[in-house]
C-alpha cells in the first residue's frame, strides 16, 4: 500500500496491512512533526506533494526494496496538508522473515522518500514561514 493523505495516520491500521503469518520481523517508521528547527520553536509543518509522481516515486523505491530485501509486505503513507506538533508526518511498515532485513528496507523506504520523492514541507512558525529542503 502506499498512499498519501490528509487524514490522521493510524499506525494499528499501518500494522494490520503488513502483519504476515510468516513475518518475523515487521519495522515500523514513525515521522513527526517536531516542535522545533535550528533553535526556533515550529507550530506545525504544511506538506505539499506533486501527487500523480510522488506515487510513482514512492513505487520505485517500493520495487527497488522488494528485489534487494525478502519482503513481504510494505506500507508507506505520507501526510499532506497541514499538521501540529506530535502530529504523524510520515509512517512506513515493513514485514520481513527477520528483523534485520526489516529494519534495512524500512530505513532505504525513509532515506530514498527524503531524497527522490516530490513532497514539500514548511515549516510555520509565531513569526512566520519557511519552505525546507526542496525536493527534485
Amino acid at each position: 500500500m502506499i498512499r498519501l493523505t490528509k487524514e490522521n495516520i493510524d499506525i494499528h491500521q499501518l500494522f494490520e496491512e503488513v502483519n504476515s503469518g510468516s513475518a518475523g520481523g515487521v519495522d515500523i517508521f514513525v515521522g513527526t512533526v517536531r516542535n522545533a528547527t535550528k533553535g526556533k520553536e515550529v507550530i506545525a509543518l504544511e506538506f505539499e506533494a506533486y501527487e500523480k509522481m510522488a506515487i510513482s516515486e514512492l513505487q520505485k523505491i517500493v520495487d527497488t526494496v522488494i528485489s534487494r530485501w525478502p519482503v513481504q509486505k510494505v506500507a508507506v503513507i505520507h501526510a499532506v496538508g497541514y499538521k501540529k506538533v506530535g502530529e504523524i508526518a510520515v509512517a512506513i511498515a515493513v514485514a520481513c522473515p527477520h528483523r534485520n532485513e526489516a529494519f534495512e528496507a524500512c530505513r532505504y523506504i525513509i532515506d530514498t522518500l527524503k531524497e527522490t520523492v516530490p513532497i514539500w514541507k514548511k515549516e510555520i512558525f509565531h513569526d512566520g514561514e519557511v519552505w525546507v529542503s526542496a525536493h527534485p
